[in-house]
Parts: C-alpha cells; structure tokens; sequence
C-alpha cells in the first residue's frame, strides 16, 4: 500500500468516525451538515466529496461494515445444533448488533428514504442473506424435515422482511418495550412458516 492511499484511507475513515460520532449524539441525518463532519474529522469540506457524493453515501458506507457483520452471523444457520437454536441464535445476533448502533439504523432508515443508492445497496444486501435462508429451506425440505410449501426464495424474502421490521421497531421502541418477547414472536414466525409447526 502506497503513502497517500494510507493518507487517504485515513481521511475517509476519519470521516465515517466524524459522522457516526454525530449520529450517537442523537443528530438526525438531516441534521448534520457535511461541513461539520469535515471540520470534525480535520479535512476540507471538499475532502468529503472527494470519498462520498453526499451524507447518504457515507452512511451506505458505514452500513456496509455492519452487512459484514450481518453476514457473520447469518453464517450460524448453517452451523451446528438444531435449527431452532441456530434460527434464534442468528436473529438475536443480528438484533443485539444493530442494538448496539441503532443511531446508525436509523440514519439508514432516513437514507433509505430518499436515496436510491441506499434502497438499492439495502435491496443487494438483503438478497445475499434471502439466498442464504432459502438454501436452509430447501435443505431442510430435501432431508424430509420441512414440507414443501411456497417457493423458498419468496419466504425467506417475507421472513428477511419481518426482520427488517423487527430491527426498525427495535430502533424505536419507547421505553419499557419487551424485545425479548417480541423476538421470540419473530423466531416463532419463522419456524412455523419453514416447518408448519415449532420445530
């Protein structure tokens, strides 16, 4: 790796610090100015434009380092234990890391509203996990296990769906909400529309 692309790997990532950092200060997207981020992360407001096209493209590039994160834990489904476990096990794991960043969700959720390029990074992502649970499906079919039923794809496309609603109300619950019991719901959901019945 040469010098300036170590520099310029620097100045991006002191960036994407400079904009999560406002983002766990409770700063909506809309909020936050670009020449704010570039001061905060010691660069000119044109160093900015040099990496990302605007606030959403930065974002993007933040959710893209929670997807590898995602991805991580979806890999459970395909590890050992009974399916139910490792169901549970890869939901809660996806939930508890967007927990821990729910400023960011929600700065993805104000992106996703009016950024193409966002829906779309958003809509590749989510059909890289959709392959992932449909080969589950057609796996625990073939073994016998799961009956035939709707087209695999397109229930792990509604399941993903569910998640995806999981994670925003997750994101915005008032205080007090039960995200334990509603996780379960969500597990329960999943189980019953792969198998029929809780497996």
């Amino acid at each position: 790796m040469t010098r300036s692309a170590t520099k310029g790997d620097e100045r991006r990532g002191a960036l994407l610090e400079a904009l999560e950092t406002y983002l766990q200060e409770d700063h909506t997207l809309d909020d936050i100015n670009i020449a704010d981020i570039s001061r905060r992360a010691g660069v000119t407001r044109s160093a900015f434009y040099f990496y990302f096209e605007n606030k959403a493209a930065a974002v993007a590039a933040l959710h893209e380092e929670m997807y590898a994160e995602g991805f991580d834990a979806a890999d459970v489904l395909g590890g050992d234990g009974s399916v139910r476990d490792r169901i549970s096990t890869a939901i809660s794991a996806i939930i508890a890391g967007w927990g821990q960043r729910t400023h960011l969700y929600r700065a993805i959720l104000e992106a996703r509203a009016t950024s193409p390029a966002v829906r779309d990074q958003w809509e590749a992502f989510q059909q890289s996990y959709v392959e992932v649970v449909a080969e589950l499906i057609l796996a625990e079919r073939a073994a016998g296990v799961a009956p035939d039923g709707p087209d695999a794809r397109e229930i792990a496309m509604a399941l993903l769906d569910l998640n995806d609603r999981t994670l925003e109300r997750v994101v915005r619950a008032p205080e007090g909400f039960d995200a334990d019991a509603h996780l379960e719901a969500v597990v329960h959901v999943w189980l019953t529309s792969i198998y029929g019945r809780t497996a």
